[in-house]
């Protein structure tokens, strides 16, 4: 076995086990889509022009990539929590590969989203959101969702190494809130004003979101959008492979450099 698969399934188990020591955190941010769904689909179903159930429908994939998208908030504490206390320069000096410890935050933050993912579905259904694509387009959302997670994780590594501090992060990860909100996630953008369209359009949340709509079957791919949304399978792999091209060297650089 490599020396990076051995050291990052070590720091995948350490990750793991230190979730499981923190269940109050784990349930909230398993239960918080879960409530926002509820307050949303409707709070605001009923307040806009679609019917609720409708919306509902709309909402599920928007609330599923904005869930992915915290990926980023918590890749920034862990990693800011583990450079404030020490544990990332004891890590740095064990002979361990060095991108095996940004590696399993990353990993493991992968599997706790997946196993997420799955109770907020059977909540989506229970409000009346459906798969009404074909088996295989539904996998391909699940797995588009998932590399989306992985992506924004590593932007949240290296935004946490960088800052370092606990306080920092959590203050920066709040501000993440503000990226759905300036998206398709929660309201179509057809009716926005042209400038703020644009924005919405090019923000990689609106990409991947219009992608999991479409391949669910839930809604079209709306006309006259920008590329990433008019494209939205090929514009989410292009963010997401964007994303990790830039930011997991970055991380790995920082955490091997230690901010030197």
């Amino acid at each position: 076995m490599s020396t990076l698969a051995y050291d990052g399934g070590a720091m995948l188990g350490r990750q793991l086990r230190r979730i499981r020591h923190n269940p109050g955190l784990l349930i909230l941010t398993q239960t918080m889509p879960v409530t926002m769904l509820l307050f949303f689909g409707y709070v605001f179903g009923s307040a806009l022009a679609m019917p609720g159930e409708e919306y509902r429908a709309f909402l599920v994939p928007g609330l599923l990539v904005a869930t992915a998208a915290n990926g980023i908030m918590t890749g920034m504490f862990q990693a800011a929590q583990d450079s404030h206390r020490g544990v990332m320069d004891r890590f740095r000096t064990l002979p361990m590969s060095r991108a095996a410890v940004p590696l399993g935050q990353a990993v493991a933050d992968l599997v706790v989203t997946a196993a997420g993912t799955v109770p907020f579905l059977l909540v989506g259904l229970a409000v009346g959101w459906r798969i009404e694509g074909s088996a295989p387009e539904a996998a391909g959302a699940v797995g588009l969702l998932l590399l989306f997670r992985f992506a924004t994780t590593w932007v949240g590594i290296f935004l946490g190494l960088l800052s370092r501090s606990e306080e920092a992060a959590g203050q920066l990860g709040s501000a993440t809130f503000m990226l759905p909100l300036l998206s398709n996630a929660y309201i179509p953008t057809g009716n926005l004003p042209g400038w703020l369209r644009t924005i919405a359009e090019w923000n990689p949340i609106s990409a991947v979101t219009t992608a999991l709509r479409d391949l669910f079957g839930n809604a079209p791919v709306p006309q006259g959008a920008a590329w990433p949304v008019a494209h939205p399978v090929a514009g989410s792999l292009a963010w997401c492979a964007a994303l990790i091209a830039v930011f997991l060297p970055l991380a790995v650089r920082r955490y091997a450099t230690g901010g030197r």
